[in-house]
């Protein structure tokens, strides 16, 4: 019975120092993905960041193209024209 209680208590404590270890190295983990989420976040934002005044300019071009072919259809057919086969 004694020696039972030993190899039972000998396995509880491997079992605990098992646990113990395996959750750290979870926490590490997840620590480390929290990082890396971080620096991607970061550098999502500063993409976009760069990239917002480009969009903003092209939407102005966008619009301006819009207003242009409603004035002058002929001459916006020849400046598409000129954008679609002789810019490429």
């Amino acid at each position: 019975m004694v020696k039972l209680l030993t190899v039972l208590s000998a396995t509880l404590a491997v079992v605990f120092l098992l646990q113990v270890y395996f959750t750290s190295s979870a926490n590490q983990k997840l620590e480390d993905l929290q990082k890396d989420y971080d620096k991607l976040l970061y550098v999502k934002d500063s993409i976009y960041a760069e990239n917002y005044p480009c969009q903003i300019e092209l939407n102005r071009f966008r619009i301006a193209y819009e207003i242009f072919s409603e004035r002058n259809p002929k001459a916006a057919d020849q400046y598409g024209d000129i954008i679609s086969n002789e810019t490429e």
